[in-house]
């Protein structure tokens, strides 16, 4: 990786919580169950056995992609953020576009983004022309849709 992962200590801990639950649970019952299809005979009709294999490599695909991404992880408190009149990472900011369309969003690292609930991904288009504007800034964007302006209404973080 060349950039480091940014994340903060919720969002760390939801991958940590899949990597233990792949690990630690699904997978060794996982391979119980293909072992025992395996002594049931012939493999190449055996959809347990077929089923099972497949799966064993989604897991330990899973379970590889999740280990770099911590190990690639800097976690972050956003409650620890020293300025705390700019949007920085793990900052909730409304905002409000050219249309008077309000939205707050909170900026969060790129494996915890959910546009659904507002959580905009670091490194997101608008979370990079977000980056270190204050009450009252305008900044410009360039979205899949086209150009918009964003004004920002207010900024906040979590209390420490």
């Amino acid at each position: 990786m060349d950039r480091p992962n940014h994340i903060t200590p919720a969002g760390y801990a939801v991958l940590r919580r899949e990597y233990e639950q792949l690990f630690a649970i699904e997978r060794p019952k996982l391979v119980e169950t293909i072992s025992w299809a395996a002594g049931n005979g012939d493999r190449s009709e055996n959809g347990d056995y077929i089923y099972g294999r497949k799966r064993l490599r989604e897991i330990d695909r899973r379970l590889g992609w999740l280990s770099r991404r911590m190990k690639a992880a800097k976690v972050v408190d956003p409650a620890a953020a020293p300025d705390r009149s700019r949007i920085f990472f793990g900052a909730t900011a409304r905002i409000v576009d050219e249309d008077d369309h309000e939205r707050e969003l909170t900026l969060v690292g790129d494996d915890e983004a959910d546009a659904g609930k507002g959580l905009v991904g670091w490194n997101a288009p608008l979370a990079r022309a977000l980056r270190g504007a204050a009450v009252g800034d305008v900044r410009r964007v360039t979205l899949p849709a086209g150009e918009r302006e964003y004004e920002v209404l207010s900024v906040s973080y979590p209390d420490p």
